[in-house]
């Protein structure tokens, strides 16, 4: 299919008119001889499709049959929001609850659970993801003998209710089908996006293949990339790409040095770089320790660095490390870290600006279903630095708007490192704009997205275009 969409801004140039045929962007000019179909792009700008560098398909899928907690003002709320849920489905039937923190109600048990929902099997993941906390109901349906060590005991021996990083566990447990991942593909199409990367840690060979079918029958029309925490083949059909290998850390059962050098090992005989899990000081200290032990390799990653040191950025760069960060954490997670964070260490959530002028690649990215997936939240985070209450934490790692678009616009298997641009000859992975770029940075939002390609093919068209 040839297409040529006119009347474009390409890197500041207005009035061009851009041809695509064969998936490739063919011509870029003035005038452009008409050799099928025309998109009329109105003087927006066009760009390269944006790439969430860090994603979970399945957990935002999941979301949608989720009871969220997220702005839960107390134990009140959540007990209201809980039956809410319960009210809807007949007893016994399971209940998902996402995105708990303790500021809500405070530590959840078992028991705690019962309370909220005495007849029905609950479980709520707390907002890391690192956490399940099930009632009496739920621990009956999936615990018995030989429990993984995630499963947490008492002193007495009893379940806690609280089971940590066993995902994968859980679901062969509950034995629940997937959820479809077709609106999913339509939301992220929405907000521009062609490019994912999964950063599950759980993605096997049956998840991978799930994701792969997904995208050929199309309910995923964007690329995608998959990391996991063991071996994966990439399919002779190229439906999906093999990233790096991720290295789940948890600040409260931290491995084994050797143990994680050993990891890094498997990786590098798999031929795949390591995308290591850092969220807090500890783990980014151990991980820049073993990187060091076992050699960095370029495309080795640190995810989120949700806290960076100021004395850890020089070894980052030394080491070569890319940092995929989610700045949306400031806006919606800010008000509770101006609270929690003291105040000469909130410099260090969420580093951009130190990171970039030291040297250190970076890239953007949501960790949805744990944040928002809509990337122009997180281009206006990086840019402004505040939260839903409007403070301002880490004023100096405000990027300018250009830097923080950029964040999402690198090629997924170099975030950081490689930019994708609008050119002859490159892939026509595309998002038009409803207004010149410059415009659309000085208030950047979804609603600014006009239309999103992939391969030439439009997989959005707002309906202003339709």
């Amino acid at each position: 299919m040839t297409l040529t969409i006119r009347n474009v801004e390409v890197e500041g140039r207005p009035g061009l008119d851009v041809r695509i045929e064969a998936g490739r962007i063919a011509a870029i000019g003035r005038r452009l001889p008409g050799q099928g179909p025309d998109l009329d792009g109105r003087g927006g700008a066009l760009i390269p499709g944006l790439c969430d560098h860090h994603i979970h398909l399945f957990g935002l899928a999941a979301r949608a049959d989720s009871v969220a907690l997220e702005g839960v003002s107390g134990p009140a709320d959540l007990a209201a929001r809980i039956a809410a849920a319960v009210a809807a489905k007949p007893g016994g039937a399971w209940v998902r609850a996402l995105g708990y923190h303790e500021a809500m109600a405070g530590d959840l048990d078992r028991v705690a659970l019962d309370h909220l929902a005495p007849h029905h099997r609950l479980r709520v993941q707390h907002q890391t993801g690192s956490l399940w906390m099930l009632n009496s109901l739920a621990l009956e349906s999936v615990c018995g003998d030989g429990d993984p060590p995630g499963v947490e005991r008492g002193a007495d021996g009893q379940h806690t209710g609280r089971v940590w990083r066993q995902d994968a566990w859980l679901r062969s447990r509950i034995g629940a089908e997937p959820p479809p991942l077709a609106p999913i593909g339509r939301r992220l199409a929405a907000f521009g996006i062609t490019t994912l990367t999964d950063a599950s840690v759980t993605t096997d060979a049956d998840v991978a293949t799930r994701l792969a079918d997904a995208r050929r029958v199309g309910d995923l029309p964007q690329r995608l990339t998959l990391m996991s925490g063991g071996p994966l083949e990439t399919p002779a059909d190229g439906a999906v790409a093999v990233g790096p290998m991720k290295v789940l850390l948890d600040d409260h059962a931290l491995p084994d040095f050797d143990d994680f050098v050993d990891r890094v090992g498997r990786a590098r005989t798999w031929g795949r770089p390591v995308a290591v899990h850092c969220v807090t000081a500890g783990e980014l200290a151990l991980s820049l320790a073993v990187l060091t032990a076992a050699g960095a390799r370029p495309g080795d990653r640190i995810e989120h660095g949700g806290v960076i040191p100021a004395g850890a950025i020089p070894q980052l760069r030394d080491l070569g490390l890319t940092v995929v960060t989610q700045s949306a954490f400031i806006r919606e997670r800010g008000d509770r870290y101006a609270a929690e964070v003291e105040a000469g260490e909130q410099d260090d959530l969420y580093r951009c600006a130190s990171l970039r002028a030291a040297g250190v690649p970076v890239a953007g990215s949501s960790d949805a279903p744990y944040a928002s997936p809509d990337p122009w939240l997180g281009i206006a985070a990086a840019i402004d630095r505040r939260s839903a209450a409007g403070r301002v934490l880490g004023a100096a790692e405000r990027l300018a708007p250009a830097e923080a678009l950029s964040l999402y616009l690198d090629a997924p298997d170099a975030p950081g490192r490689r930019p994708r641009t609008v050119t002859v000859g490159a892939p026509a992975d595309l998002c038009l704009l409803a207004s010149p770029l410059r415009d659309v940075l000085a208030s950047p939002g979804r609603d600014q997205v006009a239309a999103t390609l992939v391969a030439g093919d439009v997989i959005h068209l707002a309906a202003r275009l339709g």
